[in-house]
Formats: C-alpha cells, sequence, structure tokens
C-alpha cells in the first residue's frame, strides 16, 4: 500500500516518469520516509513496554550483586540494544555504569552495542532489508559488544580513566539494593509509553528525512558502477577502506541506513556495508571528544582500535556468509 501510494503521488498525481532519475528518486523518498516513520513507531512502543519493566537499576544492582561467568557481558549488550542511545547521547549512562562500580569492559560492552543496535536501526533495517538480514545486524551488533567488552576488560584498563572519573568511583556508592519497583498498572502507562514513542520519532526524524533523502539523490543520480569500483567484494582492502571513511562521517542510525540500502543497491556487499555503517555510528570523533572527559587519550586510542578491528573482521565474515 505504500509503494502504490508513492508511485501515485509521484507518476500519477506529478506525472514524473519512473525512468527518469528526479520520478525514481522521489519515488525512492517518499516510500521510505512513510515506511520507516511508522515501523519506527510501532517498534519504540515495543521498546518502550521493555524499558519500563527494565529500568536500568534494575541492571545495575544485577550486575553489582551476583557472579555471572562472564554473562554480564550479554545483560550488558542486551541492554545497550534496547536503550536508543547514538555513541554521543550514551556516553552519560556509560559515565553512570562507571559511577555505580560496574567493570569497565561490562561498560564497555554497553557503550559499544548501545549505538549500533537499536529501535531506530532495527525498523529501519527490517523495512529495508527484511527479517534475515535485520537478525543478522542486532545479532553481529550484541555479539560485538560482548567480544569488545571483553576484550577491553582483560586488558585492565582501569588506570587509564580520568582522575576525575576514578575519584567519583572511589566515594560513590554501588548499592542500588534501595530501588523498589513501582507497580503500576499497564494501562496507566501505555498513554506515557506511546508519548515516548512519539517523542523518539520527532527526536531522530530530522535525521530521517535528510538520510533519506541523501539515499533518494544517489537513489537516482549516482552512476551505475561507482561505487562497486571502489567497494566491490573483489577489492580486497574494501572492509578496511570503507571503515576508514566512516570515521569522520558521523551520523545516528536513521540518517545512515537509506545510504546503506543504497550501497547495497548499487551492488556493494553487504558486509562491506554493515561495516562502513557500524563504523559510522559506533566510531565518530564527537564521541572521542566526549569521552576525553572520561578517558585518557591512550584509552581512547585502544578503545577505538579495538572497536575498528572487530568491526572490520566482521565485515569481512558478513561477506564470506552471505
Amino acid at each position: 500500500m505504500i509503494q502504490q501510494l508513492a508511485d501515485w503521488l509521484i507518476y500519477g498525481l506529478l506525472g514524473l516518469s519512473a525512468d527518469t532519475a528526479l520520478g525514481s528518486a522521489l519515488n525512492f523518498f517518499i516510500y521510505d520516509s512513510i515506511k520507516i516513520v511508522l515501523l519506527l513507531f510501532l517498534i519504540s512502543v515495543i521498546m518502550g513496554i521493555v524499558n519500563a519493566y527494565f529500568p536500568i537499576e534494575r541492571l545495575r544492582n544485577y550486575l553489582t550483586s551476583h557472579r555471572l561467568y562472564g554473562l554480564q557481558y550479554l545483560f550488558a549488550s542486551l541492554f545497550g540494544a534496547i536503550t536508543p542511545f547514538c555513541s554521543c547521547s550514551s556516553i552519560p549512562l556509560f559515565i553512570g555504569f562507571v559511577k555505580g562500580g560496574i567493570p569497565l569492559g561490562v561498560t564497555f560492552a554497553f557503550l559499544i552495542t548501545s549505538p549500533l543496535v537499536n529501535e531506530v536501526a532495527v525498523a529501519m533495517f527490517l523495512g529495508t532489508f527484511g527479517l534475515r538480514i535485520t537478525l543478522i545486524y542486532v545479532v553481529s551488533g550484541i555479539l560485538l559488544g560482548m567480544i569488545g567488552g571483553f576484550v577491553l576488560g582483560r586488558m585492565k584498563l582501569e588506570p587509564y580513566l580520568s582522575d576525575w572519573v576514578r575519584q567519583i568511583q572511589q566515594n560513590a556508592s554501588a548499592d542500588f539494593n534501595t530501588w523498589e519497583r513501582e507497580h503500576t498498572p499497564f494501562v496507566k502507562r501505555l498513554p506515557s509509553i506511546l508519548r515516548e514513542a512519539w517523542s523518539i520519532v520527532k527526536g531522530v526524524l530530522l535525521y530521517i528525512i535528510i538520510g533519506i533523502g541523501i539515499g533518494a539523490f544517489m537513489h537516482g543520480y549516482v552512476p551505475e558502477g561507482f561505487f562497486e569500483h571502489y567497494l566491490s567484494r573483489d577489492n580486497v582492502w574494501a572492509v578496511p577502506l570503507s571503515v576508514l571513511l566512516a570515521v569522520p562521517m558521523y551520523a545516528n542510525a536513521a540518517g545512515i541506513v537509506p545510504i546503506i540500502e543504497v550501497f547495497v543497491a548499487k551492488g556493494i556487499p553487504i558486509g562491506t556495508a554493515l561495516a562502513f555503517m557500524m563504523a559510522v555510528v559506533g566510531l565518530s570523533l564527537p564521541e572521542a571528544t566526549l569521552l576525553k572527559k572520561v578517558m585518557s587519550w591512550r584509552l581512547i586510542g585502544i578503545f577505538f582500535g579495538v572497536v575498528t578491528l572487530i568491526i572490520i573482521l566482521s565485515g569481512y565474515l558478513f561477506n564470506a556468509i552471505l
């Protein structure tokens, strides 16, 4: 129905031809905009229900009071996956984890996964690539956070935190056992969940429009073979090149997924496209600047280096199996 609406608006009402670059680009823009906004609102409501009954205090309490034999990395990554934050807005919560006494490796698992996997990205991937690729994307993002957090945790990097953070750690209490769950009926919570879901949509709507606009332009006007030449499967350096090019191109998932859709449509292997997206949303210069408040440059370099290496390896793996 959405495609029929887009066809009617562009090819019927406006009278543009599907064979022209402008007609193709505008049709892409209308179809993707409506589809992604609807999916985003629906999944935001679902994630709002999850967040309402599984708040951060419960995660902190559980991680600091149980022996989990490594599963804490999984729990932190899952929590990162259901929180709607970009790499920069994840940092205040990262600081809260560190203040709460949660191990640094577990905190890194959250910081890595949070911008990579959230309801915005899942909604857009589901509408763009279908269920199979969406599941691969979600699972790989969670695994990336787990592996990265585990590796960074084993490196004993606490001495490279800033003096400010270490002082807070010494003074902060890690006892969250006083938290009590609010037994509010679901019917009373639903209006606030719907408002929050709509606020998420409004908060990223501009990025969605810009991202889809860029994707529509590329879809209609970029010549065939342009991307294949530089990021093709035959180019052994395509994956690391895509990751290096992505770092200065900071954006959130709402802005980058439509561009990835065009990459794939132009013939870029899905692994290379996913590696590009993960680098764009998970590694950025603004994030490094904000992290300087809580880490030394040495720790930031180690963090970025480990995550970059894992993203590149993931890209090669996806290209091999997909």
